[in-house]
């Protein structure tokens, strides 16, 4: 089954929404934000070789919401149009956690381990999140380390950063987050 893609530009450098029709619905696979080292579309071309550029109506609707929210709007996107079969059991959980962590608000690896049953599990909870292939459906640039530093994020740290401080988190002097709005 052949992969689509559709590349958008933003504040924050371009994304690409990769997807492929399922059964006569559009399933999208994987989003890839630019990021110091590759954009967007070198990224999808080195998952998903065979890509072809598409578009959609579905799909440019997507587009749309992630721009509107990487300009700093509130956006609560549709998870009934990603395709999460590649993910594991345990790092879907941690994707719904993670979606389900309110704007404006934070959380801890820790916390979201500990909220889906993961004893000791942030390591898990990070990991998953570094793999995430819907970032901006997925807001994990809304989890930090439980010391207040800001963790990874896959389009690297200064975007995490400014993402965040769309959605009003302060900042210390030394770069770590001020928040009372901690989710879990």
């Amino acid at each position: 089954m052949i992969h689509l893609h559709c590349t958008f530009s933003s504040s924050f450098g371009d994304f690409t929404i990769i997807w492929k029709e399922i059964e006569g619905k559009i399933r999208i696979q994987r989003m890839f934000v630019s990021d110091k080292k590759l954009s967007a579309e070198e990224k999808t071309l080195g998952f998903f070789p065979d890509s072809e550029p598409s578009s959609a109506a579905l799909i440019n609707k997507q587009g749309k919401h992630i721009q509107r929210f990487l300009s700093g709007e509130e956006v609560k996107f549709d998870l009934s149009v990603l395709d999460f079969d590649r993910c594991s059991e345990v790092q879907k959980k941690v994707l719904i956690a993670e979606y389900n962590i309110p704007r404006g608000w934070i959380s801890t690896y820790k916390r979201i381990a500990n909220h889906i049953g993961l004893k000791n599990g942030a390591r898990v909870v990070g990991n998953s999140l570094a793999r995430n292939p819907f970032p901006i459906f997925i807001p994990c640039h809304r989890v930090i380390k439980s010391n207040g530093e800001l963790g990874g994020y896959q389009g690297g740290l200064a975007m995490k950063r400014a993402l965040l401080e769309l959605e009003g988190i302060k900042f210390s002097e030394k770069g770590k987050v001020i928040s009372t709005s901690i989710h879990y």
